[in-house]
């Protein structure tokens, strides 16, 4: 299988307006489009019975002691951990394109609550479920694609997996709200093929991402 965006190359940047945040002349951050990118993958394998769509960032630091402080920098040999940016199931085998922004536009405070997609997938929550969980402004389950958001003083560029994993499976076996590690337990033993793409991103002004 391949896997392409007209958003960004594999191992390029992310644009802004495909993030969560983007840097801001005062105040580090603001808020950006929050559009999902443009996907498009081909070869899957003939039995294929639907495809699931995951977004992972696994370059978050794991402990918060110096995320966003002023006059420090999230050390780079700290060790990371993954987020889930997007987690889709159920999508059908005629479907090979997601078209940018069709799926997410906008940040939604709380979370989006029935995000778009194509007909007869589903969305599970991605992780600024449990991020935002303590905010009263912002707590909710964050459904569909919500981009990326590292931490404005980091020292390391993140790194962000979009993945198409072609399955025999016509309905993932989970209801409900489902999360991206439910999807992959549920998967064992029904992937038939899968592609990668990798996009970067950072918020740190001290880096140049070219």
């Amino acid at each position: 299988m391949k896997l392409t965006s007209k958003s960004f190359d594999n191992g390029g940047l992310i644009p802004g307006r495909c993030a969560f945040a983007v840097k801001a002349p005062k105040g580090h951050v603001r808020l950006s489009d929050n559009l999902n990118p443009e996907l498009s993958w081909s070869g899957a394998p003939a039995a294929t019975r639907s495809f699931v769509l995951l977004c992972t960032d696994p370059d978050v630091p794991t402990r918060p002691d110096d995320v966003n402080k002023e006059d420090r920098e999230v050390p780079l040999k700290l060790p990371r951990t993954t987020f889930v940016h997007w987690v889709m199931v159920d999508i059908a085998p005629s479907v090979t394109q997601i078209e940018e922004g069709s799926c997410s536009r906008g940040v939604t405070a709380g979370g989006k609550r029935n995000p778009p997609g194509p007909e007869g997938s589903r969305q599970g929550i991605n992780d600024y479920t449990a991020w935002f969980a303590g905010d009263a402004d912002m707590a909710g389950d964050w459904y569909g694609y919500d981009g990326p958001c590292p931490p404005w003083n980091d020292s390391v560029t993140h790194h962000y997996c979009f993945e198409v994993l072609a399955t025999d499976l016509e309905r993932v076996p989970l209801d409900g709200r489902f999360t991206a590690a439910e999807v992959q337990a549920a998967l064992e033993g029904h992937i038939l093929a899968s592609a990668a793409l990798t996009g970067r991103y950072s918020l740190n002004p001290r880096i140049r991402l070219l």
